[in-house]
């Protein structure tokens, strides 16, 4: 937990020091190129209400049309190829701002269909990344058989890297594809394609917003719809890779705190058999406490145990109970055969004189004894040796 617990604090103090960074960055990058900025279109402002005898007002109101038009060049957005286009651009979380809805059931219809359906798009890119970095570890393992490779086995290395190279040329095609499409520079479109398939999505660059290009060119809508769900897709797969790595760091710190946390176990001893059945000697469970001593009542159960186990020779079951009641050892189980709880001292009718009470034969006794070393001719004896382990 105190791992953790670092790892969060420094997780935090990471970001809050990138965010400095950055709007440092920014600051120094940006500031001036506003200022420029501001002051030129402040100057164009004033030629125009000049020129154009306008006073405030009417420049507010031209302007408010200007930006309310601005949606609108790509056609007419609320058509179906519109409409999908945004839906789009709502699930994946993009958000261009370039469409949104103006009517009070269709800002309401909004937020239920992205609570839906933004989980619903998380859980299918990671699905799909999953698949995709299968597939590509599959790639490896047979590409490096067929150059003959030693080590076939593909490390987390290499499908980082793999995943890195085809995030970079979605990249470029995109950029390649919206360079000549849309009349940007190279660097703009590829900043765009970033900006898109990473779900930042400012909106200063979208594509088809030209032209009417939503309703007369549904060949390139379809190619920009396409190229967005498959490039998040790459991205997806390759996120996954570098993201649960982290995860999995964290799961392993958290098994080792509860692994430095739990108590020590106790090495349980395994006894050798006992008892031996007609296939092979049956195995039978110790029990050790932690000072190693076996008390009275822990005897009684193992006992107990000893006895319940079906062997070959039935000697122990028909001795006398009066006999096997001199032990403090013995339980007073229920269970146990009516034949052994009698009480009378003499043999059954089917033994030999001087038979200790086996129902088989001396000469069976001594082939089982053979195997089992006579550790079943005698039960205190068998149980001197499982109490002594």
């Amino acid at each position: 937990m105190e791992r953790q617990t670092s790892r969060t604090l420094a997780l935090i103090l990471s970001i809050l020091t990138y965010l400095v960074v950055g709007a440092a960055v920014f600051e120094t990058l940006e500031s001036k190129q506003e200022k420029s900025q501001k002051r030129k279109l402040d100057s164009r402002k004033n030629l125009l209400l000049r020129n154009l005898n306008l006073t405030k007002e009417n420049y507010q109101d031209l302007e408010l049309l200007v930006l309310q038009l601005k949606p609108h060049k790509a056609g007419v957005q609320w058509r179906f190829a519109g409409s999908f286009y945004f839906a789009i651009t709502v699930i994946t979380t993009i958000g261009y701002g370039h469409a949104a809805p103006s009517t009070d059931s269709g800002k309401v219809f909004c937020m239920f269909y992205a609570v839906l359906g933004i989980p619903l798009t998380l859980v299918m890119f990671q699905s799909l990344g999953e698949r995709i970095n299968s597939l590509v570890r599959v790639l490896l393992r047979r590409a490096k058989r067929c150059l003959g490779l030693r080590r076939t086995a593909v490390s987390m290395a290499n499908m980082v890297a793999v995943g890195f190279f085809s995030c970079v040329a979605t990249l470029c095609a995109g950029a390649a594809f919206f360079s000549h499409s849309e009349g940007w520079s190279f660097l703009h479109a590829f900043y765009y394609c970033f900006i898109t398939l990473t779900t930042i999505g400012f909106g200063d660059y979208v594509a088809l917003q030209k032209d009417d290009a939503l309703t007369k060119e549904p060949r390139y809508a379809a190619f920009c719809f396409a190229y967005i769900l498959l490039g998040l897709t790459v991205i997806g797969a390759f996120l996954n890779l570098v993201v649960l790595r982290f995860l999995t760091a964290g799961a392993e710190d958290e098994r080792r705190d509860a692994e430095r946390k739990a108590p020590p176990a106790v090495p349980a001893a395994r006894p050798p058999p006992v008892f031996a059945s007609v296939s092979s000697v049956s195995s039978v469970s110790s029990v050790s406490s932690a000072d190693g001593a076996v008390r009275a009542s822990d005897r009684r159960g193992v006992y107990a145990e000893v006895l319940h186990f079906q062997t070959v020779c039935s000697c122990l079951w028909y001795r006398s109970r009066e006999e096997l009641q001199s032990s403090a050892f013995l339980p007073q189980d229920p269970a146990f055969p009516d034949a052994y709880r009698r009480r009378s001292g003499a043999r059954p009718p089917w033994t030999e004189d001087g038979s200790t009470g086996c129902v088989c034969g001396p000469g069976h006794c001594g082939s089982i004894g053979s195997v089992t070393a006579g550790l079943i001719l005698s039960p205190f004896r068998a149980f001197r040796r499982r109490s002594s382990l």
